[in-house]
């Protein structure tokens, strides 16, 4: 059975950081995509970072420069460094899992950026 469990959401304030971390199990999580999804309230679900199994990351240009996203392969775990956070980043942060035509989701964490 696949989980992707996330972690790490939070009320933050204008400017500040927050790491959310998803942990995988039921899958071999080193040759996996793993990506970071945000959708926001009457919006549609959105890319904001993935990472390849071998590394190699794409960032959504809404957060290039702010956001960084990692794994560690040994752990299962994927995690999403955001910086200088804005009220717009408020969201529900979706972690994913893809390989081929294989697509799985975690439940969600809640991320919002207010004063």
């Amino acid at each position: 059975q696949v989980q992707l469990v996330e972690s790490g959401g939070g009320l933050v304030q204008p400017g500040g950081s927050l790491r959310v971390s998803c942990a995988a199990s039921g899958i071999t999580f080193s040759i996996y995509t793993m990506g970071w999804y945000r959708q926001a309230p009457g919006k549609q679900r959105e890319l904001v970072a993935s990472i390849l199994g071998g590394g190699t990351t794409n960032i959504g240009d809404s957060v290039k420069g702010r956001f960084t996203i990692s794994r560690d392969d040994a752990k299962k775990t994927v995690y999403l460094q955001m910086n200088s956070l804005k009220p717009e980043d408020t969201a529900v942060y979706y972690c994913n899992a893809r390989l081929g035509n294989l697509n799985f989701w975690g439940q969600g964490t809640q991320v919002t950026v207010s004063s």
